[in-house]
């Protein structure tokens, strides 16, 4: 952009795996994420396992971080669709298996819906691997309504950093 800076805005995206090394590769999209231009990590939420959900397949792990991007979000996507490839990720049907999952779940307050993107995301509060982590580091941006909705789905919290 010539001239002109755009300004930051305040992104939580979720990342989960559940094929591979999924920690590492959690690890490694956080890592490639926060390279992004114009992009600083803020916030990291602690690590999740669940089971998989709608799916079959290994455990999840899974995670939310916040970052301050000047990236617009289908530029944002693209990036996060790109570390999804490098990392392996296919997606030969619905909900199959993955080496790692990058999905936009806030972009600042925007309500965006296309055919590639939509914000908020629209299954986020059916997930409880989404609002627990999201609800650690963002706490106004879950109300309880919403935690108790998914309060069937077992999660649990890991202890030891994975970032």
């Amino acid at each position: 952009m010539a001239g002109a800076e755009r300004t930051e805005v305040l992104a939580y995206l979720a990342l989960g795996a559940n094929l591979g090394d999924a920690r590492a590769s959690l690890r490694g999209a956080t890592l490639g994420i926060a390279a992004l231009p114009g992009t600083r990590l803020v916030a990291t939420s602690s690590l999740y396992r669940t089971a998989p959900l709608d799916a079959t397949g290994p455990d999840y792990l899974n995670a939310v971080i916040a970052v301050a991007t000047r990236l617009n979000a289908p530029e944002l996507l693209v990036r996060l669709q790109q570390i999804e490839g490098q990392a392996g990720r296919e997606r030969p049907y619905r909900n199959a298996p993955r080496t790692l999952d990058l999905d936009i779940l806030l972009y600042g307050d925007a309500s965006i819906s296309s055919t590639a993107l939509q914000v908020p995301h629209p299954r986020m509060a059916q997930r409880a691997f989404v609002l627990v982590p999201l609800a650690e580091i963002a706490p106004a941006r879950v109300s309880p309504a919403q935690i108790l909705e998914v309060a069937g789905q077992v999660i649990e919290r890991l202890a030891a950093p994975w970032h």
